[in-house]
């Protein structure tokens, strides 16, 4: 038996708000046991809502909705429901009354609006919003189950957790649970590492299967079991060789960021760290201060965005920046030096680089980056990037920050 997602709302559509949903009950289905293929999101539109009825009711068997339960003439999701499956809406006082006691903790007054929510389609059962107004319904129609939610994450998960789960759980449903494992590799393109780990994206149960995001590789490892103790064991091997088949490029698993990661190896050798950025703006410092605690090992660092706080605060030599210019591997390496020397740390990192959309030479183009390391031992080093003049800044910069991390998590390491 399989399960599909469907979020109504034109809004979703036009890109007004996030569609957490989705994501959360994917990870909920996945808790379950319940396999779902397909997600659609479809305006506030009946007879396109009709169509998608029609399409998922012919594939799946269990149909999730998310918004359209509300009291406005554009929330059509229970009627259009009734109207496809050939069923009258039947008024449950139960539910006026429920509306009314919540509007008037609220010191409000109930709306005739309001009314349209105490509407059910014949047969079904209310799924009652302990949060708020819009009350779903669970509904046994036609060979396939069907449960309603109000767009409202909060409501939705409530509502989820309190009836949906143990409803779903009374049909069969989580005696085995899908859980998964991502392990996460930077410095290594997608297509490089699924050239390695290609007679493992065939396997059944666990599967393996690669994706990228923002300069990351993620492998996701799922296997099905009846617990999670017995997922992981199916896991494990699998897991092992993976990271084996990576070397250096895993740097990590599930929740973890290369800050994370880069904090860790730095508090377990005791050691120190500051950063001077110039076309990252403090992202790097961003994401290290992120981690909780990491005023550990993290001291601080300057944003050196104009030559002259380079040459004042990082003590970088105003020939090179006249005849170099900023973005040079030689300056990344006095600024590097400046910050470690100045702030006393043992590592100190420097980034700078054109990350557009203006700025960029037929040399020096967009999307060029250097990155500097400096040790407390006097050994300094720079890298050349180039990370393309077509990506947008934002995405420069969080590639130039991360990369940044993942050379010092290397050196780390060696």
């Amino acid at each position: 038996m399989t399960a599909e997602i469907i979020c109504v709302g034109t809004e979703l559509l036009l890109g007004s708000i996030l569609n957490k949903n989705a994501q959360f009950l994917a990870i909920e289905l996945a808790s379950l046991g319940i396999p779902h293929y397909y997600q659609t999101v479809v305006g506030d539109n009946p007879q396109r809502l009709k169509q998608v009825i029609k399409i998922a009711s012919e594939r799946s068997q269990v149909l999730i909705f998310t918004g359209g339960l509300g009291p406005t003439p554009d929330d059509l999701t229970t009627e259009t429901l009734a109207e496809f499956f050939g069923v009258p809406l039947i008024e449950h006082p139960e539910i006026i009354a429920d509306i009314a006691r919540k509007y008037a903790q609220r010191g409000r007054e109930m709306t005739p609006s309001n009314r349209k929510q105490a509407l059910i389609p014949q047969g079904a059962e209310v799924l009652p919003n302990s949060a708020g107004t819009a009350p779903g319904i669970i509904w046994r129609v036609a060979g396939v189950t069907i449960l309603t939610f109000p767009g409202v994450p909060s409501e939705m998960q409530r509502m989820w957790q309190e009836t949906a789960v143990p409803y779903l759980k009374s049909l069969g449903f989580g005696k085995e649970i899908i859980y998964s494992r991502t392990l996460k590799f930077w410095g290594i393109a997608e297509s490089a590492l699924a050239e390695r780990v290609s007679n493992f994206l065939n396997l059944q149960n666990p599967t393996v299967a690669p994706y990228a995001s923002q300069g990351e590789v993620k492998l996701r490892i799922s296997a099905k079991a009846e617990s999670e103790a017995e997922a992981k064991q199916l896991i494990a091997p699998v897991e092992a060789e993976l990271k084996q088949i990576g070397g250096l490029a895993y740097y990590g698993a599930d929740d973890d960021t290369l800050a994370i990661v880069v904090g860790k190896l730095l508090l377990d050798a005791g050691e120190t760290l500051s950063v001077a950025e110039s076309c990252t703006g403090g992202g790097l410092g961003q994401m290290l201060t992120a981690v909780p605690g990491s005023s550990s090992y993290f001291l601080g660092g300057v944003i050196s965005y104009d030559n002259s706080v380079k040459i004042s605060l990082l003590g970088v030599e105003p020939k090179d920046l006249y005849e170099l210019g900023a973005v040079s591997a030689k300056v990344a390496e006095q600024m590097a030096t400046g910050v470690q020397t100045r702030l006393a740390t043992t590592w100190g990192i420097s980034i700078t680089g054109i990350a557009g959309p203006d700025g960029g030479t037929a040399t020096k183009p967009i999307g060029l980056v250097y990155i500097g390391m400096a040790e407390a031992n006097g050994e300094v080093q720079s890298f050349e990037y180039r990370f393309g003049a077509m990506r947008e800044r934002s995405l420069i910069r969080h590639l130039s920050a991360c990369t940044a991390l993942d050379h010092l998590r290397r050196k780390l390491l060696q």
